[in-house]
């Protein structure tokens, strides 16, 4: 995801503003070029898009090796979030809703989101309302380690409710 930039002769410009250092003027491609050179180092141009464009005298090598070392460090900085399933029933038994409960609050512990489902099967889907007082119970259970990101829905047969774990700040 490194852009590549260009260095020595790729860049295709009459003059350059040359950074060296602390000090910054406006010179000539070839001026620019022999002052590289000079120093053992590479021309590198830094925005392409100014007028006139901004190069710098660096070590390509390294300062390519040390954008790609952030980069590695900022992707394993990264958590990618996952959204982890609870199902339910409409009639659900006290223990086996506390079961799946505890491992929704687990979920939410770990930093994952939770998508808990309420499944209807056959007729049961007359009685929406048992699935709207499981996620009620739900939402309650879960207040201490998650917050609700989406309200219960019904979705066909399923009516689905989406927590996202509590920021601690």
């Amino acid at each position: 995801m490194i852009k590549e930039l260009r260095i020595n002769e790729e860049i295709r410009v009459a003059e350059v503003r040359l950074v060296d250092g602390d000090e910054s003027v406006v010179v000539p491609i070839k001026v620019a070029l022999q002052h590289a050179q000079e120093k053992g180092l590479d021309l590198v141009e830094i925005s392409p898009s100014a007028k006139p464009p901004v190069c710098r005298v660096m070590d390509y090598g390294k300062y390519r090796f040390d954008q790609i070392k952030r980069a590695k460090e900022q992707k394993k900085n990264q958590k990618a979030i996952q959204v982890k399933e609870v199902k339910f029933r409409p009639s659900i038994e006290d223990h086996d809703f506390e079961t799946k409960a505890k491992a929704a609050e687990r979920f939410l512990a770990d930093g994952d989101k939770v998508r808990a489902t309420v499944m209807f099967r056959g007729r049961e889907i007359t009685h929406a309302d048992n699935g709207r007082a499981i996620c009620a119970k739900l939402i309650e259970r879960l207040s201490n380690v998650g917050v609700v990101e989406k309200n219960a829905k019904l979705e066909g047969k399923n009516m689905t409710i989406i927590f996202a774990p509590k920021t601690n700040k």
